[in-house]
């Protein structure tokens, strides 16, 4: 079981993720926090496995609270839990050490998901932000560019052409029920088709796999 600290000065919203977490069977909540000062001292004293973090509180921000928590308290990833998307935020938050980027306006399965990678030491940020994430790379130059971009064209290969399509909708920032709709596919079929895609690539996550995507030209900067 994944043991979390939830930080969120809402108290409804609190409420909202612990039921989404525990409908999944995975994970529970061993401590709540309605500032990011209480989370650091929650987070020292439970030692959570992830520390899911709101970014706006009061007394101490989630992104203060996310690098306290990085420094003091090295076994608990953190992961921030926002309405806010803004590429400024998205840059500090990873810049503090965490690992994960979750949108409130997001699904249940992608916090499910999210909590999960987090724990078992991978990355995972919200289709959008991974999209921020991939535009940023695209304004990067250089001859590194053009080695990255003939290595994941080589990698892109690999795939079957509904396998290349679905990660160039990955790619584009789309979620699996995003992808089904447009490819007119169940989620179940999508879901196994990103597993696949996953595998052949060798990547831990989708956001790795989108920033293949970009790098092999299956998605425009800023479409």
């Amino acid at each position: 079981m994944i043991r979390v600290l939830l930080a969120d000065d809402e108290a409804m919203v609190r409420a909202g993720v612990r039921a989404i977490l525990a409908s999944g069977g995975e994970s529970e909540v061993v401590a709540e926090a309605g500032d990011g000062r209480e989370a650091v001292e929650l987070a020292r004293a439970h030692r959570p496995d992830v520390a899911l973090l709101d970014i706006r509180m009061p007394r101490l921000d989630g992104l203060a609270a996310a690098e306290e928590i990085v420094r003091t308290v090295p076994g608990t990833a953190v992961a921030m839990l926002t309405t806010f998307s803004e590429q400024a935020y998205v840059a500090r938050a990873l810049a503090a050490g965490a690992t994960g980027f979750l949108l409130k306006s997001g699904d249940p399965y992608e916090l499910m998901a999210g909590v999960r990678a987090v724990a078992e030491g991978a990355a995972f940020l919200s289709p959008k932000v991974a999209r921020y994430v991939i535009e940023d790379l695209g304004r990067g130059g250089g001859g590194g560019r053009l080695a990255r971009e003939e290595h994941a064209r080589a990698r892109v290969a690999r795939l079957s052409p509904r396998e290349r399509e679905v990660l160039g909708l990955v790619g584009a920032g789309l979620s699996n029920p995003e992808i089904a709709a447009r490819l007119h596919l169940v989620e179940g079929t999508v879901k196994a088709y990103v597993s696949a895609v996953l595998d052949r690539l060798e990547v831990r996550n989708r956001v790795q796999a989108a920033i293949v995507a970009y790098e092999a030209g299956l998605v425009e900067a800023g479409a």
